[in-house]
């Protein structure tokens, strides 16, 4: 019977054994999957920081190129202000200019009405349109302007009259400098 136990004894610790071995199996070979695992993510990573490098530069890139953009077109803009301030000044000077030119045209018909003698300014006045005529005669002087008028057609006469008190006659001067 002692030989019974003896025999059952190291029956039993070969088979421990036996099962020690193929565990050790196991884990080597888990432990190689791991492994195998662990170079896979590795490599996975080194792909991903590459990626995200060359990402990091395409977008250090673009803003890069957004910048320089961003400060043509606000140079632009600054361009455009000036340009528009530049063109309101002018406008306003061209306005002026305009206003003086319309005062000299009309003091220069004025002298030549005035020198004119009355017959023969009565005369084109009848030819020309009321409200241009109601117009050059506003610009004379007073006594002037009745000397024309009383060798004038009465009916003109009246009718560039009434046009000169309605202020008619300037409307079309006013919408002119505008």
């Amino acid at each position: 019977m002692k030989v019974f136990i003896a025999l059952l004894f190291f029956i039993n610790l070969y088979a421990k054994q036996g099962t020690l071995i193929y565990c050790n199996k196991i884990f080597e070979a888990r432990k190689d999957e791991l492994l195998t695992q662990l170079d896979e993510i590795d490599e996975k990573r080194e792909e991903f920081e590459l990626y995200k490098d060359s990402m990091v530069k395409i977008l250090d890139k673009k803003e890069k190129s957004l910048k320089e953009t961003k400060k043509k077109l606000l140079d632009m803009m600054k361009k455009v202000e000036q340009l528009k301030k530049d063109a309101q000044k002018i406008k306003i000077e061209n306005k002026k200019i305009l206003k003086n030119m319309k005062v000299a045209k009309s003091d220069k018909i004025s002298k030549t009405y005035m020198k004119m003698r009355d017959s023969k300014a009565a005369a084109i006045f009848d030819t020309m349109e009321v409200e241009d005529s109601a117009r050059i005669l506003f610009g004379l002087k007073a006594s002037k302007i009745s000397k024309i008028m009383a060798k004038m057609d009465p009916v003109k006469a009246s009718a560039i009259t009434k046009l000169i008190d309605s202020n008619q006659a300037f409307v079309k001067d006013n919408n002119l400098s505008k």
